[in-house]
This record gives structure tokens, C-alpha cells and sequence, in this order.
């Protein structure tokens, strides 16, 4: 398979870190989390296939996307040379958690923002067709600017996570949103149980991908639930969101160099 296009931020001194963009968006799209780390973090954002700069998908691959962009993200994760911090969004979560999965190994620090919950069938036709009418609206970046002003008045992002996320929308694979949007396997909870790495789910107050939390039985896994906040936590809430990554990566971070 071709490569993916992987955005560089931060310092290549630093610890590695990994952040995995949802669909329809890229690697391009967490500008404010990028300047608030500064040279904290090696981050490696990557554009998934079908997205941004990387390859589209081919007739082979995108019957079974689910599995190629998994497989794209565990190489991602298998070449860099040291364990990483993983963070991922909606369709990036459950990519990042079925790494972490994968690859124990490779990670020390899991951290999932309202990941994307899989049903194991195809997806439903209308969020299909509402994305891709969606992309439909986003083609033309003649219009980005009145989409941005739009997305200002009626939320709480900041400018610069606005304009990173009209600007990527041109570039969305539109085969992949009509054909591939099948995340696999339907197994959740189980998922969350089988983790062997310490992870931290940020959910808002209501959610209908979040697993249930009287099904959680991990230890490992930590949950919080951000007030005020939709499905982009982290645009809804930064100061909230920031402040709980922050402190969990601290955590982490001690525990892995006392072990």
C-alpha cells in the first residue's frame, strides 16, 4: 500500500506521539492542541488514507477500509522507534483502540475522544448520505469563508480549529464516504476490557457511542465525562479537555519510568 502523508509538529527530540484525526477531517486539524504541547511532544499527525494529502483508496482496499486504515495506523505505530502516546477522535478513536490492541507494546499512554462506536454491519445510509452531502456543501473553498463565520456563531471553537477543519473537507475521498464507512467488528465494551495499557476516554454528557460504563471492568481505563461538550470534545471544551490529557499523560508518564 502506499504510504500515508504524517504531519510533524513539535520536537523530533521529544517523546513520540501520535494523533489520529475522525472522518472527514486531518492530520492538519488539531492546530490549538499542537501549539498548546509546543516542543513537548514529537507528534506525528497523519493525514488517514482517503484524507487530506494521503492515497485514496483503491477498489480492493475500500470493501474492507475498515481494515486498511487499522493496518495503516499499526505501521504508522510500528515505525517509529520508540513506545508512543496515542490520541484519536471518533473514527481515529477506535483506530487508536484497536492498536493499542494490537500493538501493546508500542504504546504507554492510550487517550480516546468519544471514539467511534462500531455496529458490525454497514453503516446507516443517512449519516452517509448527510456526510456526504455535507462534503457536497464543503467542496467549493470559495465558500469556506462564510462557513467559517457560520461555524463561529454557532459554536464554541476557536478560529484557527475552524478554519483547519473547513480547509481539509475538498480533500475527503467521496468513495470512501459513500462505500467504506464500515468500522468492522461490533465488540465494544470488550474492547475497553482487553486494553493492557493505561487509557483515558474524554465522552460528553451524552453520547451514543460511549461504552456503557456498569460494562467497563478495566482498571486501566479512565473516563471523563466533559461538560458542555458534543462530539468534538476538545474543540467544545479545550481547557477542560487539556487539562484532563495533561494530568493523565503526567501520570502515565510516572508510573511507566517508576515500572
Amino acid at each position: 500500500m502506499e504510504p500515508l502523508t504524517i504531519h510533524r509538529y513539535g520536537s523530533p527530540h521529544a517523546e513520540p506521539m501520535v494523533l489520529v484525526h475522525g472522518v472527514t477531517d486531518a492530520g492538519t486539524t488539531w492546530p490549538d492542541l499542537v501549539d498548546h504541547w509546543g516542543d513537548r511532544w514529537d507528534v506525528h499527525a497523519p493525514d488517514l488514507r482517503g484524507h487530506g494529502l494521503s492515497p485514496r483508496f483503491t477498489e480492493d482496499e475500500i470493501v474492507q477500509a475498515h481494515s486498511v486504515l487499522l493496518a495503516d495506523v499499526v505501521a504508522l505505530v510500528d515505525g517509529l522507534a520508540r513506545p508512543v502516546a496515542l490520541v484519536g477522535h471518533s473514527l481515529g478513536g477506535v483506530l487508536a483502540l484497536r492498536t493499542a490492541l494490537a500493538r501493546p507494546d508500542k504504546i504507554w499512554a492510550l487517550v480516546l475522544e468519544d471514539p467511534a462506536k462500531p455496529t458490525g454491519g454497514p453503516p446507516d445510509p443517512a449519516f452517509v448520505a448527510m456526510n456526504d452531502s455535507f462534503l457536497e456543501t464543503m467542496s467549493d473553498v470559495a465558500h469556506h469563508p462564510a462557513q467559517v463565520e457560520r461555524m463561529l456563531a454557532e459554536t464554541t471553537w476557536s478560529r484557527t480549529e475552524v478554519e483547519a477543519w473547513a480547509a481539509c473537507k475538498p480533500a475527503v475521498d467521496r468513495e470512501y464516504i459513500r462505500r467504506g464507512l464500515s468500522l468492522g467488528d461490533a465488540r465494544w465494551e470488550e474492547l475497553f476490557n482487553s486494553l493492557t495499557v493505561p487509557t483515558l476516554l474524554l465522552v460528553p454528557p451524552t453520547s451514543d457511542m460511549a461504552p456503557r460504563q456498569e460494562a467497563l471492568h478495566n482498571d486501566l481505563v479512565r473516563t471523563v465525562v466533559v461538560p458542555d461538550s458534543g462530539h468534538c470534545v476538545r474543540r467544545d471544551q479545550p481547557s477542560s479537555y487539556v487539562r484532563a490529557v495533561d494530568a493523565f499523560l503526567a501520570e502515565a508518564h510516572r508510573t511507566r519510568r517508576v515500572s
